[in-house]
């Protein structure tokens, strides 16, 4: 986003457009719905009330902390396991009781590889494709794109009880994508991955979703947002945000975050107090920098801001749109709408 200098403050920031989200009217072939999804293992809610749309040729991205319930849902959407409440359906039928052949309209890469460790790499992949019924005419130059995609071809002929933890995981991949399906649940599929390989990756899957195909992509790596269409952010169980990726800072901060670079670092907590109930403005704080202030979307007026804080005796040196980090925005996600109740 611009800054802007002492000299040209903006005025009337708009504010972003929001693209539509799961379950907006505009959508019209929804390949997954949740209704009132709960999973409960002993005293224990791993699920807590999930609603969840996800549209056709999308990336939705699962993101939450360790333990959240993001691999649980994975499971109880691809019908490994019957929620304890709740309704689940994919492409409109029940995941648990779908036919072999509507199973093969998707795809499952789960946290842990599950491959032959007696049998090459290819013959892993080779196998895997016969069981979803890819044609030999054709089958070793997908396999051959495959292994290119996960950069694997030059250890094509290892047995996967050679390979790496992290090269298992690479194959694992390319075995779930080989069959070429509709829908991916893809859990954690970047974990452990360097990160050129891992954009080369999140090309790949943004290709797909071009291609029409639907993406489910549960991850802990959070600036792994900005790929996705649409985020769900899970804590505890629940969603607690399902937005756009440029949506989710204004979401976080309660409004537009704007940063006051002061000259004199001077600003009292009185001072603090006044300009937080100034109409338009959420919040105001102290900052390494200066203030951060959260204005309100509707009426972000940047000039306004910067004579109210002139007026009570501040230097302003400029005034800055804030731009949070991915991992920022996420931690006060989970501050600010995160459930705090135990077990919850």
């Amino acid at each position: 986003m611009p800054a802007t200098n002492g000299s040209e403050p903006q005025r009337g920031l708009r504010p972003p457009e929001v693209s539509a989200a799961p379950g907006d009217p505009r959508i019209r072939n929804t390949v997954i719905e949740t209704h009132g999804l709960v999973q409960v293992y002993g005293d224990q809610r791993a699920l807590d009330g999930i609603d969840l749309s996800v549209p056709e040729g999308s990336i939705m991205g699962v993101i939450g902390p360790s333990g959240c319930g993001k691999s649980t849902l994975v499971r109880a959407l691809t019908g490994m396991e019957r929620p304890t409440e709740g309704t689940v359906t994919v492409f409109g039928k029940d995941p648990a009781i779908a036919t072999s052949r509507m199973r093969s309209r998707f795809g499952y890469m789960p946290q842990m590889p599950t491959l032959f460790p007696n049998l090459s790499a290819s013959a892993n992949l080779s196998f895997i494709a016969s069981l979803y019924g890819v044609p030999w005419r054709g089958r070793r130059q997908r396999l051959r794109r495959m292994l290119d995609l996960v950069e694997l071809t030059p250890h094509r002929r290892k047995q996967v009880s050679e390979l790496s933890g992290g090269m298992q995981r690479r194959l694992t991949l390319a075995a779930t994508l080989v069959h070429e399906p509709e829908l991916l649940f893809l859990d954690e599929p970047t974990a452990g991955v360097d990160p050129v390989l891992r954009e080369r990756f999140w090309t790949h899957f943004r290709e797909l979703r071009d291609e029409g195909r639907t993406i489910v992509v549960p991850t802990q790596y959070v600036n792994e947002a900005v790929s996705c269409d649409t985020v769900a952010v899970m804590a505890r169980g629940r969603l607690i945000a399902v937005q756009p990726p440029d949506r989710l800072a204004p979401l976080a901060f309660g409004g537009v975050p704007v940063l006051l670079r002061l000259r004199s670092a001077w600003f009292g907590t009185g001072d603090l107090r006044r300009l937080a109930a100034t109409a338009g403005i959420h919040s105001a704080s102290g900052h390494d920098e200066g203030l951060l202030v959260v204005l309100d979307e509707r009426n972000a007026d940047l000039v306004a801001l910067r004579a109210a804080v002139e007026g009570m005796g501040a230097d302003v040196e400029d005034v800055v749109l804030l731009e949070p980090t991915y991992d920022e925005i996420f931690v006060r996600l989970i501050e600010r709408l995160a459930p705090t109740e135990v077990g919850a």
